[in-house]
């Protein structure tokens, strides 16, 4: 999980100043210390750690955080904004060109995921109904157009190709030119890379923005490998003057300390990360949302985003209806059961929740999607009948049910049995919607309500 040790190490430290009544300026020297710590061991570069201290520092010592009435709360946010900022304050967009097409120049070392975050940002565009064509202008990485090709068929989007003996600059501007002429409104030009900077590189990529004139420049680094993408941004950012940075591989990556160096290094915004292998697991970069995820307080807009792309609004108003009348079915556990896989792991989506770091029992949940894909060949395995009225489900019926999807008798219980306590949660929940409809007259509120 993206930032997992940085962020427990921030959320201990926070801890202890939330629980204070009164905050010293011994407190906070002795909370920056241990955050500096925090920060070091996550790979964020030093120079970046030390501003980020002395600035935090300076604002935490100061009256409006020693005299306010909750003085640990006010440390507290200014490390959340100074983290903001670090990251780049506000979520930079990708640039829209006054006139079709937009172009995209994506550089980076080889091996970085340039092609395949191509396809992925292909696939975020086609989200928001925007044609796209990619154009394969690696023309040295053997079989480089083949898979940018592959993935253009998955996406179903063109793909522009001179082959691999041709001019990568003759390609790029070619590939522009037909964007351009059949109203395309993004072309992306998926350049070529190399195991490490050199000068030849740079010289072509080069030539190709001084041809097409590109409105993003975008790098594709590796998160993984930390201040190595710092050193590599820094690098092309110099040579080509960078628009934008893609962090891919964000979620295998504990420590965090590319994704809170790169901006101030370089001063160039991250604008996308990936979160994933599949295609459409490239996000916008939040830096208030990452922030706010790091120091345990939750990313529910990033949840309810997610929810937004995933879940189909008129079965959820049915689900609703059904949920209210208790005539909830195995068939309408199972398509909420796909449609909350659709919206990636689960366990990324227990770390978006406020505080669930702190909640025992959530804390490192690794979920197993095996499990999920059992509950799921029980549930088929289950006659029309069976599916909708479970308590016909008897022993000979349990026996047919494990044999058919590959599972134990046991396993069929445990869901039976989740069911049934599942439909009773509902039947209460019903009841207690029905109470307070019935005293809101009276201004009936739960006693933990303000």
């Amino acid at each position: 999980m993206a930032f997992e040790g940085l962020s427990e190490r921030l959320q201990s430290v926070m801890k202890k100043l939330r629980g204070k009544g009164k905050v010293t300026e011994a407190d906070v020297k002795e909370a920056m210390r241990e955050v500096r710590l925090a920060l070091l061991e996550a790979d964020v570069n030093f120079k970046v750690v030390k501003t980020f201290i002395d600035r935090v520092k300076e604002r935490a010592v100061g009256q409006e955080v020693l005299q306010s009435l909750t003085p640990g709360q006010q440390v507290i946010k200014v490390v959340n904004e100074e983290l903001q900022e670090l990251m780049g304050g506000e979520q930079s967009k990708l640039a829209q060109a006054n006139k079709p097409p937009t172009k995209i120049m994506m550089v980076g070392l080889q091996g970085a995921g340039k092609t395949t975050t191509s396809g992925k940002l292909v696939r975020y565009l086609q989200k928001q109904n925007r044609r796209t064509l990619l154009v394969a202008a690696d023309v040295y990485r053997p079989a480089a157009i083949k898979q940018l090709e592959v993935l253009g068929a998955d996406l179903n989007t063109p793909v522009f190709s001179l082959g691999d003996q041709a001019n990568p600059v003759d390609i790029a501007e070619q590939g522009v030119a037909k964007a351009s002429a059949e109203g395309f409104d993004y072309v992306i030009i998926d350049t070529a890379g190399r195991l490490h900077i050199d000068e030849q590189m740079m010289d072509e990529l080069k030539q190709i923005r001084e041809q097409i004139r590109p409105d993003e420049i975008l790098l594709v680094v590796d998160a993984m490998t930390g201040q190595d993408a710092v050193n590599v941004a820094d690098h092309f950012n110099k040579q080509l003057g960078l628009t934008g940075v893609v962090l891919t591989k964000l979620d295998g990556d504990t420590r965090g300390g590319a994704a809170l160096s790169v901006k101030s290094v370089t001063n160039c915004p991250i604008k996308f990360v990936g979160m994933g292998e599949k295609t459409d697991a490239l996000e916008p970069f939040h830096p208030d949302r990452m922030a706010s995820r790091i120091l345990g307080m939750g990313d529910v807009l990033s949840l309810i985003e997610k929810a937004q792309s995933a879940v189909d609004k008129e079965k959820a108003k049915d689900l609703e209806r059904k949920m209210r009348t208790l005539s909830f079915t195995f068939d309408d556990f199972l398509d909420q059961l796909q449609q909350v896989r659709k919206m990636g792991p689960l366990e990324d989506m227990l770390s978006m929740l406020p505080g669930a770091g702190q909640i025992k029992g959530l804390k490192n949940i690794q979920v197993d999607e095996k499990q999920l894909s059992r509950v799921e060949a029980i549930i088929r395995s289950m006659t029309p009948k069976e599916k909708e009225h479970p308590e016909i489900i008897n022993a000979s019926r349990r026996k047919r049910i494990a044999a058919g999807s590959g599972t134990t008798v046991q396993d069929v219980n445990r869901l039976l049995k989740q069911f049934e306590d599942m439909k009773k949660m509902m039947k209460q929940f019903s009841n207690m919607a029905k109470g307070m409809k019935k005293k809101k007259r009276g201004g009936f509120r739960f006693p933990f309500m303000p």
